[in-house]
């Protein structure tokens, strides 16, 4: 696993960004628990996040976003009422269901991270992402714990403790 240590340089995020683009998975902190992240492009390893954490395929990973523009080029529909409540909950932890230009909702998010934000914006905007943790144990709270929870992830960005709240609220 490579690890990359918070802050993060320009050619940092340029070789996770390179690296999530193809194909790879990343452990990454978010203002809640650090997550397991992926490329929504790339289906396997979207498909290798569900197998590593033993999730039920037939729930959905949240997308986290750097901002509105991203969330809304990539195809997210973002009514004035969405509008109005991230206005007032984003950046945060709640997690808005929204329908999509393809078809089925998303849930999506823009974190209170710079890291997470930072993350997204070079990886072109958002990410699937869920939380660092084989289903129904505790999510992790730091680098360590979430490499030794998820040790076949192939990136680390280790950016200390995170806030330790409930990972999203979804609405």
């Amino acid at each position: 696993m490579q690890v990359f240590k918070s802050p993060l340089s320009d050619s940092e995020l340029e070789s996770i960004s390179d690296s999530l683009k193809s194909g790879e998975i990343i452990l990454m902190p978010t203002d809640t628990v650090y997550g397991l992240a992926a490329s929504p492009d790339c289906l396997d390893a979207v498909s290798k996040i569900i197998q590593l954490k033993q999730r039920d395929a037939s729930k959905p990973i949240p997308l986290l976003a750097a901002s509105i523009a991203d969330i809304v080029e990539n195809g997210i529909i973002f009514p004035e009422y969405a509008r109005a409540v991230a206005r007032k909950f984003w950046p945060g932890p709640l997690t808005l269901v929204l329908d999509t230009l393809r078809g089925p909702t998303a849930g999506v998010r823009i974190p209170d991270s710079p890291i997470a934000r930072a993350i997204c914006s070079a990886a072109g905007g958002i990410l699937r992402c869920t939380s660092a943790n084989k289903s129904d144990n505790l999510p992790a709270l730091d680098a360590e714990s979430a490499a030794n929870a998820l040790p076949q992830a192939d990136i680390l960005i280790d950016g200390g403790y995170t806030s330790g709240e409930i990972p999203s609220t979804v609405a």
